[in-house]
């Protein structure tokens, strides 16, 4: 039987954290969906080893597998074919965390518990319970900033629209047009979102506490900051109108 649940994790040079990732994503996953779960490493050709260190692990472990890109082309690509590799094998509920550890393991459970509830389930480090540790003042005004400007341009009540950490059910991914996609970096997670609820889905958010990485180098960057900026305005036209194109086609 093919199993329901897998977890998407896109790498890039993260040689330091991935081990440690995903022996605890597995244990997690081990308690709350035993011999019925996956984690895929979608890895764009890391010069540092990651990908041969995820294939060591899969061997091991028995519950990983590697999809290996040529080249980086950014995490919204990475996700995109995580998706849909995962959707060809029969997910029923396809989860997304960093490879880096900021997301933490054990908020596995109560995600996939909330997704019991709810369509996508977003790990919420801005709702009461969750948090963000080890991040300086200006990091923080930016996170919390952006999350806020999407919230206004999108009309959305969701506190928490950038954070990469998050339960989507194979419906939605379904119905929101995925191919037309073209967001990068911390605008995927908002687009993901914004589609899912313009199409009517429930979201539902739950805490999370988001810990700064201490392994590796942040791929956080400028470039990453103005698409934030110019592509969220433009959402509000391109998403209904990839949602009018699935609603003529059924």
């Amino acid at each position: 039987m093919a199993p329901a649940v897998w977890v998407i994790v896109p790498t890039y040079n993260e040689a330091g954290p991935i081990e440690r990732l995903l022996r605890s994503a597995a244990a997690q996953l081990a308690l709350a969906a035993p011999g019925d779960h996956r984690i895929l490493v979608v890895d764009d050709g890391s010069p540092d080893g990651t990908g041969e260190i995820a294939e060591r692990l899969g061997a091991e472990l028995g519950v990983v597998e590697v999809l290996h890109r040529t080249e980086k082309a950014g995490l919204g690509q990475a996700y995109l074919a995580g998706f849909a590799h995962a959707l060809e094998r029969g997910a029923q509920l396809v989860c997304e965390m960093d490879a880096d550890l900021s997301h933490d393991p054990a908020h596995l459970p109560q995600l996939l518990k909330a997704a019991e509830q709810a369509d996508i389930v977003l790990g919420s480090r801005y709702v009461p319970g969750g948090g963000v540790r080890d991040w300086g003042p200006l990091r923080q005004l930016i996170s919390r900033g952006g999350c806020l400007y999407a919230r206004l341009v999108l009309r959305l009540p969701q506190r928490d629209l950038t954070g990469g950490f998050k339960c989507i059910r194979r419906e939605v991914l379904e119905a929101i047009e995925l191919d037309s996609v073209r967001s990068q970096g911390y605008v995927f997670q908002i687009e993901i979102t914004y589609r899912a609820v313009l199409a009517g889905f429930r979201v539902t958010e739950v805490p999370i506490v988001f810990r700064d990485r201490t392994l590796g180098t942040s791929k956080m960057s400028p470039q990453i900051a103005r698409e934030a900026f110019w592509r969220v305005p433009q959402l509000r036209r391109t998403a209904p109108a990839a949602l009018a194109r699935v609603a003529a086609r059924r």
